[in-house]
């Protein structure tokens, strides 16, 4: 027993030392050659924001939370708005969408969500890098697309290009946070506690081409507040070409 407390109590001051913040340094690119100049008339079409909000269980599954979701979604779309005036071009609101357009929207944003997961995971993280991204990074060539599917999205043919926002938080749950405290104990033995992922993107409407992208895989910011999803679309939109939104 004696044994067991003192195993316990060193797995707490371990804990202790797992939450403490670490800062994450977010990565952006741009399409060789591609400018958008402030003020220059083009047409910039916003998409509501994927948001999902949940729980990271002990074993690591996400749990979505409904109100949390619903917050954070109310949240960052209060955000997004009070900044869209800086974002040095026209924006247009994206139309509601339903049914097929709708789908269509949503298989969408899921696909600019996994081009943006591979672009940290093979171009940005060196050692992940395929071959041909390689190759890329050494020419300061960023070439990625979601294909021509998305001159036919909704509201498409009155814009230039379509702004796009994923956003998934998971908190660690108590017993996710006391299993990265024990993970510690372990030689080699490593368990994340939390996920906190954003990815903005500006998408070329004719071509489907990314032509802007700011990615983070451990962005900051409780979405689940005003300030917190104040501070986490601020960052997500962090030196967007044309505008006056800089590092802060």
């Amino acid at each position: 027993m004696k044994l067991l407390a003192q195993w316990v109590a060193l797995a707490i001051a371990s804990l202790a030392f797992a939450l403490t913040p670490v800062h994450a340094q977010e990565r952006s690119a741009v399409k060789q050659g591609f400018e958008l100049v402030a003020q220059s008339g083009k047409r910039i079409l916003v998409f509501r924001p994927s948001v999902s909000v949940g729980s990271q269980s002990t074993g690591g599954m996400f749990e979505p939370n409904a109100e949390w979701t619903e917050q954070a979604k109310s949240n960052i779309q209060v955000a997004l708005e009070d900044l869209q005036s800086r974002l040095g071009n026209e924006v247009i609101v994206a139309p509601e969408a339903y049914g097929k357009d709708a789908q269509a929207v949503e298989e969408h944003m899921a696909l600019f969500a996994a081009v943006s997961q591979a672009v940290i995971e093979y171009q940005f993280f060196v050692g992940n890098r395929l071959p041909t991204k390689k190759r890329d990074n050494k020419d300061n060539v960023f070439d990625w697309s979601l294909g021509d599917g998305v001159s036919r999205l909704p509201g498409a043919k009155s814009a230039d290009y379509a702004l796009f926002i994923y956003n998934k938080d998971a908190y660690g749950s108590t017993g996710r946070k006391i299993l990265q405290a024990v993970a510690l104990l372990g030689p080699g033995i490593a368990v994340k506690s939390g996920e906190h992922v954003g990815y903005a993107g500006l998408v070329d409407l004719r071509t489907g081409d990314l032509l802007w992208l700011n990615a983070d895989a451990a962005i900051g910011g409780d979405v689940r507040e005003i300030d917190g999803s104040q501070k986490r679309v601020r960052q997500l939109l962090e030196e967007f070409p044309g505008s006056d939104i800089g590092k802060e």
